[in-house]
């Protein structure tokens, strides 16, 4: 499958702001342009997979010519970055808001949970009405769409979806996700299961699919889809 490509506008002389190596570096196509008629241009040559708008690097919102974009193309993923003195603006629809300053890895993060999976190079778990796509880090219950995962979320979904069924102590869950041995205070792991559960179940206060095993841990019990 061909690479995604994506769409970055970002001004001039931005080179050590530039986002475009760490883009270019994760294996993306990339249409690098610096004004919005040559984003409309590169819009209207070659669809991109996704959009990018940096305005901390321009001269101004660059609204106007994101809201064009996002009239021109409206089904695609589209991501605007602004300082941090900069107002957010509603009315681009943006599906991603980015503050700067922020590490590559965190733009990287969310382009990759706005792309559609790529089914030759994503491994993809499925258990039930759950489907886990484990290089992007997101879920989906249902075909309702894909949810993002934290790389810890990430962690201790997957732990259960190996042990389908079957009780999981605290103690192997702090063993196997957090590297540790000490359950003394599992706070950090009642707030992730309540999070996991956030994600995964219809109603998080009454959970089906990840339930707590009074003085024994939890169990992910898998339905039938």
């Amino acid at each position: 499958m061909q690479a995604a490509h994506i769409l970055l506008v970002e001004g001039r002389g931005t080179a050590e702001q530039s986002l475009a190596p760490a883009i270019r570096k994760a294996g993306y196509t990339l249409c690098l342009v610096h004004t919005g008629a040559a984003a409309v241009d590169c819009l209207q040559d070659n669809a991109p997979d996704l959009i990018i708008f940096d305005a901390s690097t321009m001269r101004s919102s660059g609204s106007r010519n994101c809201r064009r974009l996002r009239r021109l193309s409206p089904q695609t993923p589209f991501i605007h970055s602004r300082g941090a003195d900069s107002p957010k603006d509603e009315t681009i629809e943006a599906d991603v808001y980015l503050v700067h300053p922020y590490t590559a890895r965190k733009l990287l993060n969310r382009v990759n949970a706005l792309l559609p999976a790529d089914d030759s190079q994503e491994e993809i778990v499925r258990c039930g009405r759950l489907t886990f796509y484990r290089a992007k880090r997101s879920v989906d219950i249902n075909g309702q769409g894909e949810q993002p995962l934290t790389p810890k979320l990430a962690q201790l979904l997957e732990e259960f979806l190996r042990h389908p069924n079957q009780v999981i102590s605290r103690r192997q869950l702090m063993q196997n996700v957090w590297q540790t041995d000490y359950i003394g205070d599992t706070r950090t792991l009642d707030v992730h299961i309540r999070w996991v559960r956030e994600r995964i179940e219809a109603d998080p206060a009454n959970p089906r699919l990840l339930r707590t095993v009074r003085g024994k841990g939890y169990i992910f019990s898998v339905e039938p889809e």
